[in-house]
């Protein structure tokens, strides 16, 4: 009993709740990627084809983002989030009954413009109801949380395609926005003062944002750092299923691993951030990605560990870094929370879908190209951040610490 207060209390039911919204994302995309290349027999469709489930997918989630963040300053967080959670549940089902690649990517397109609406407003929710470090306390237990769906997501995938069909990952993933639903439909508004923006408003937000030099200096700066996690993800089941040869619970493992570094990173940030100041771990992170990318052009390194053991660094040091990230972006404001939390969105699974989209191509090595791709992203990052960082608002200047 005791052990179970103590998890009430570091994670309530709200967090919870915000979890599973961030998570939509990784649990409709990392769930199903076990089954790209049997889709690709199934359907009769090529690698390029069958990838635009995912890069439609991403395009179309962050398009909505720009939508869903100004309509939730207007009209408060639950209604937008109840229509997000009601259309990802039906395209959830679109995508089980699919029986032509046209029909499965009509599916993702509606799966990502529900799925926008979580991860559009779940960060203008933590705003609302948290400040300070509270705030980060909360990015980081959600971090927590979150990391595990990629971590199991595709594991459940591979073992649902043994067991049942790939049609059945989407019906699992269609009960997940049911609860999600639920959830929404029961949480108190968290919005207390409504603005009642027209078109014009709503890009005079975006505009102020941009305006901003600080809060789009830094946006900029971390969004590069998504570029080889992501090409990761959209590439990871041809190279080990269709080029090294394993089976679907064999790439669900070696995904499963790569992704607990998403739970790690986080717990070691939150013990290190006690001792050493935000702006001097960021820089360390992102130099470990720089170093691990490397790694990745190493060809007498064997398969698969030239790529699994260089890329969990990789993704380490990247969760490592990404909700001090967020928070720290967010700072930079103090008016259109909403679209601040949407554009932020955008900009992070933008570059992250032209990253799978440039690596779905055929290339020689694609784990070769891959380390180009970190090495050149990363390094943009770290200039850009030696640029940025005297200019950063931090939580210790607004005096919330």
């Amino acid at each position: 009993m005791g052990c179970l207060a103590e998890i009430k209390k570091r994670f309530p039911p709200i967090i919870l709740l915000l979890a599973l919204l961030s998570a939509f994302p990784p649990l409709a995309t990392d769930m199903y990627l076990p089954a790209l290349p049997l889709l690709q027999r199934e359907l009769h469709a090529s690698v390029l084809t069958i990838n635009l489930t995912l890069v439609t997918f991403f395009m179309t989630y962050c398009g909505f983002l720009l939508v869903y963040g100004p309509l939730s300053d207007r009209y408060g967080r639950r209604p937008p989030l109840l229509f997000g959670v009601g259309l990802f549940i039906v395209a959830c089902l679109i995508c089980a009954l699919s029986r032509s690649a046209g029909m499965m990517i009509v599916g993702r397109v509606l799966q990502g413009a529900g799925a926008a609406a979580a991860s559009a407003i779940v960060f203008a929710v933590s705003k609302d109801r948290f400040s300070g470090v509270r705030r980060q306390q909360v990015f980081i237990h959600i971090g927590i949380i979150v990391a595990t769906a990629p971590m199991i997501a595709p594991i459940l995938g591979g073992w649902i395609i043994k067991l049942l069909s790939w049609h059945w990952i989407f019906a699992l993933q269609t009960l997940l926005g049911i609860i999600a639903f639920v959830g929404v439909w029961s949480m108190e508004e968290s919005l207390t003062q409504r603005t009642l923006p027209g078109l014009r408003e709503v890009a005079a937000s975006y505009l102020r944002l941009f305006r901003n030099g600080r809060y789009f200096a830094l946006l900029l700066t971390l969004s590069f750092t998504c570029v080889p996690v992501f090409a990761f993800i959209g590439s990871s089941s041809e190279i080990y299923i269709t080029r090294y040869g394993y089976n679907e619970q064999q790439y669900g493992y070696f995904f499963g691993f790569n992704a607990l570094a998403f739970i790690l990173a986080p717990l070691s940030f939150s013990r290190a951030v006690r001792h050493i100041g935000i702006t001097r771990l960021m820089p360390l992170a992102f130099s470990g990605m720089l170093i691990t990318s490397i790694l990745l052009l190493c060809p007498w390194i064997p398969a698969p560990w030239r790529l699994t053991l260089p890329m969990f660094a990789l993704t380490y040091c990247f969760s490592f870094c990404r909700p001090a990230g967020n928070n720290l972006i967010l700072e930079q404001v103090d008016r259109d929370a909403g679209a601040a939390s949407s554009l932020m969105v955008f900009f992070y699974f933008m570059i992250g879908a032209l990253a799978m989209w440039f690596l779905s191509y055929d290339w020689p090595d694609k784990v070769t190209m891959l380390g180009w791709m970190g090495v050149v992203a990363v390094t943009c990052t770290l200039v850009s951040w030696q640029l940025v960082k005297g200019r950063i608002r931090t939580m210790a200047e607004q005096g919330e610490e």
